[in-house]
């Protein structure tokens, strides 16, 4: 069954130069209903700060989508 989860309903993280939803558990966000969805483990509304960004970082074994909506 598919579930409307709204981002105020979602855990959250602030890093100052990022704001991010997670709709399943990630992080620090723990949610023992919310543990993905088969192979897919992460969904993050990630908000980057201009000029800002992710230092390189490894991801093993992972693929990763990532979409601009505006900027």
């Amino acid at each position: 069954m598919i579930e409307i989860r709204k981002a105020d309903h979602r855990g959250r993280a602030n890093h100052g130069w990022l704001q991010s939803r997670h709709t399943f558990s990630f992080g620090s966000y723990r949610d023992a209903n919310q543990q993905g969805f088969s192979d897919l483990l992460v969904i993050n509304d990630d908000r980057v700060a201009a000029a800002q960004g992710f230092g390189t970082h490894g991801h093993r074994d992972m693929e990763i989508f990532s979409y601009v909506l505006e900027g």
